[in-house]
């Protein structure tokens, strides 16, 4: 795994953490902006062919 992959990999994984957290305080603002940051590292990782679990 080369390290632009791992990166991303890493970045989507503290991001959906991000998200979870947010949910879980009930800030609705931070919940969008951690979605949104979210979709696009997914959009990133579809371009460059990265698969995501």
């Amino acid at each position: 795994m080369d390290a632009f992959t791992a990166g991303l990999l890493q970045r989507i994984k503290a991001t959906e953490s991000d998200l979870t957290q947010a949910r879980e305080d009930g800030d609705d603002f931070l919940a969008e902006v951690e979605q949104a940051e979210l979709d696009d590292l997914h959009r990133l990782a579809a371009e460059h062919g990265v698969q995501v679990a």
